[in-house]
């Protein structure tokens, strides 16, 4: 069976402040070396889905720079391949609103066009590595309309987004939003029949301001929804906390291995040629990634520091992630910072954030 890829790349959040002034959440930096679209758009790849297309935003210019005509991911080709969609205004948007209906109206002629049996819809800014081809099978033999993909996580964490109420045979009877009680957390992904997505937007399209799974939380009674539980690592990005978070995870070497490490699913990116870090006799690197083109005269502890990063002599890092090109003056010290790109700490600067308040520092900006 036929399967194709929409990813929702048109959302954003306040909560982000400058991080995302001049780009949308999908194409925030991540890892040192990735953006987050680059998960969604590997995760298509590896699992054989050679039609993409890709929901933008407004302010879409960092994105499309990246993607350009997917060709990291092999989706430059004549017969398929990668399509961006522009979304429509952000309007009336709750912040968990990840599927707005009346963007995937706006892009009904990317359903009728293509001749394909099932859609996968997913958003854009998570980080795993999940091989959808279980879940297509499993979704062709379910005899649903609706495939939910979840994630079991420990009751009473902290998750923000929809969990499900699944029966015994894996039925989903009830979406619930941020509940405590709930262990079935949507992993902001289902596959979905085309034809029935068709007929969604027709019955639906008075709605257009909703989120599609509000919709469907809402007439439970009449839409026979199934579920696929993923048992990986799912890293959920919804506030700079998570942010930090997430990025200081690749440290750990089991994650690590399991998202970036697998030969038959490797997270593909846009290539950036560098030369190799340059570590001075002085540097201290402790649980740390270093990207091409550093140069680490200080101290990195448990930090995340992208390409083109100067860290000088004296310099403490410790819990941060220093976007492309920044500097890290002599004798500065910065804790649970989240740098973007071409910050310039000065010499002898001392930053702190709190636990799980990462002070945030803009693009450009000097201190």
């Amino acid at each position: 069976m036929r399967t194709v890829g929409l990813i929702s790349a048109n959302y954003n959040s306040s909560m982000f402040g400058d991080l995302l002034s001049s780009r949308s959440l999908a194409s925030l930096p991540y890892g040192g070396r990735y953006r987050l679209i680059d998960f969604a758009l590997s995760n298509m790849a590896n699992s054989g889905i050679t039609t993409v297309g890709v929901i933008a935003p407004y302010n879409s210019g960092s994105l499309v720079d990246h993607v350009g005509v997917g060709r990291p991911w092999s989706l430059d080709r004549k017969n398929g391949g990668l399509f961006i969609m522009p979304g429509s205004a952000y309007g009336l948007q709750s912040s968990g609103s990840r599927f707005l209906l009346r963007d995937i109206i706006k892009c009904r002629v990317f359903f009728e066009k293509e001749s394909s049996d099932y859609v996968i819809m997913a958003g854009s800014t998570d980080v795993w590595n999940i091989d959808f081809r279980p879940l297509i099978e499993q979704h062709q033999k379910s005899d649903k309309p609706i495939t939910m993909v979840y994630k079991k996580v420990p009751r009473g964490e902290d998750y923000f987004g929809y969990f499900l109420d699944i029966d015994d045979d894996g039925t989903v009877r009830a979406i619930n939003e941020n509940g405590y009680a709930w262990s079935n957390y949507f992993a902001d992904c289902f596959i979905v029949d085309r034809e029935y997505m068709l007929d969604f937007m027709n019955w639906y399209d008075t709605l257009e301001y909703l989120d599609m799974i509000q919709i469907i939380r809402e007439n439970m009674d009449t839409t026979d929804i199934d579920s696929f539980e993923f048992k990986g690592y799912l890293g959920k990005i919804k506030n700079p906390a998570d942010f930090l978070k997430v990025n200081q995870a690749m440290m750990d070497y089991d994650i690590r291995n399991e998202v970036f490490c697998n030969d038959e699913r490797p997270i593909f990116t846009k290539a950036q040629d560098e030369a190799p870090v340059l570590h001075s006799p002085e540097a201290d690197v402790r649980n740390s990634v270093i990207s091409a083109g550093c140069r680490i005269e200080g101290r990195v502890e448990n930090s995340i520091i992208f390409r083109s990063v100067n860290v000088e002599k004296g310099a403490v890092v410790r819990n941060s992630v220093i976007m492309m090109h920044g500097t890290i003056g002599a004798g500065a010290v910065i804790d649970n910072v989240i740098a973007d790109k071409y910050v310039t700490i000065s010499e002898g600067v001392k930053i702190y954030g709190g636990d799980g308040e990462p002070v945030v520092i803009g693009k450009g900006k000097t201190i």
